[in-house]
C-alpha cells in the first residue's frame, strides 16, 4: 500500500494561487500549504497529470467538468481543492491549462525541478531509471547506486551506475533533493540512514519495512504486494452476492416482518 510517514504538514509548498470556475474576490489570498489536506495534494497531482495530456494536446481552456472528469472525481471537489490554491478564472469561460497547470506545480513545489537518486539498479530499479516521464514532471534522475560489483559501471538510462559506498558524498555534491530506495529489504535501514546523512530531505521507499527516520525527513513507502492485496479483496468485495456486500440491507426485510408481525 502507498503510505506517508513523517510528515511535517498537511501539504505542500509555495502555493501560489490557480484557476476557480467561479468569481473569487481580487484581495484574496491563498492558503498556506498547511491548510492544503492531504487528500487534495494527491488529487492536485491527478489534476496536473491531465492539464500536462491536454497541454499536449493543444488545449487551451478546460471546463471544470472536463477536467473533473478526466480527474475521476467530482465537479464540485475538483472546485473545491483548487480554491486551496486562490482566485483565479470566470464563470462559464473555464480554467487556462497553461497557467493552471504552474500554479500547480509550484503548490507542489515542482517549479524548481528535484534531483533524484536512485539506490538498487536490479530490476525495478533499471525500470525506473528508465522511465522517461520523470524528467516531464519536474524530476531530474542525477545518479544511480548499487553494491553489486557486476552493475557498478554498467549504463542505465544515460547514466552510470556507481558504487554506493559514494553515496553521501554524491548526494552532497550533486545536491540530491529526492532519494529513491529499490534495494533488498535488508540494506534499504542502512541505505536510507545515508540518505538522510546526506541532508537528503525526501525518500521514496520501495521496501515494505516501515524504516526509521528523523521526524524533518520526509517518507513515501509503496508497497506494490499490499496495492495488490487491496486489489484483490476489492475485486473479491465486487464478486460477492448483494447479501454479503450489504447485510444491513438483507437484514431489513426480516427486521420489518418481525416488527410488524408478519413472520408467524
Amino acid at each position: 500500500m502507498t503510505e506517508q510517514h513523517q510528515t511535517q504538514g498537511t501539504g505542500t509548498r509555495g502555493v501560489a494561487g490557480a484557476a476557480s470556475s467561479t468569481p473569487q474576490r481580487r484581495d484574496a489570498s491563498p492558503a498556506s500549504q498547511r491548510d492544503i489536506p492531504q487528500a487534495t495534494v494527491t488529487r492536485l497531482a491527478t489534476y496536473l497529470r491531465v492539464l500536462g495530456v491536454l497541454a499536449e494536446d493543444g488545449v487551451l481552456i478546460v471546463s471544470s467538468e472536463e477536467l473533473a472528469t478526466a480527474s475521476g472525481v467530482g465537479s464540485a471537489k475538483l472546485r473545491k481543492d483548487l480554491s486551496h490554491l486562490g482566485p483565479n478564472g470566470v464563470r462559464g469561460v473555464g480554467y487556462d491549462v497553461t497557467r493552471l497547470r504552474a500554479r500547480i506545480e509550484s503548490a507542489l513545489g515542482l517549479e524548481r525541478g528535484h534531483r533524484v537518486v536512485l539506490v538498487g539498479v536490479g530490476n525495478l530499479g533499471r525500470a525506473l531509471a528508465g522511465y522517461g516521464g520523470f524528467g516531464r514532471r519536474g524530476f531530474s534522475m542525477v545518479a544511480l547506486f548499487d553494491a553489486d560489483p557486476d552493475r557498478i559501471g554498467t549504463t542505465v538510462g544515460g547514466l552510470t551506475v556507481r558504487d554506493v559506498a559514494q553515496l553521501a558524498d554524491a548526494c552532497r555534491d550533486l545536491e540530491a533533493t529526492i532519494g529513491v530506495i529499490a534495494t533488498p529489504d535488508s540494506a534499504a535501514q542502512d541505505v536510507c540512514d545515508q540518505l538522510v546523512g546526506a541532508g537528503v530531505r525526501c525518500i521514496l521507499s520501495f521496501s515494505p519495512l516501515a524504516l526509521e527516520i528523523p521526524d524533518h525527513v520526509e517518507m513515501r513507502r509503496v508497497d506494490l504486494a499490499m496495492e495488490m492485496q487491496v486489489l484483490s479483496f476489492n475485486m473479491a468485495r465486487n464478486n460477492a452476492p448483494e447479501k454479503q456486500r450489504n447485510p444491513q440491507a438483507a437484514a431489513a426485510p426480516a427486521a420489518v416482518a418481525t416488527a410488524t408481525g408478519m413472520d408467524r
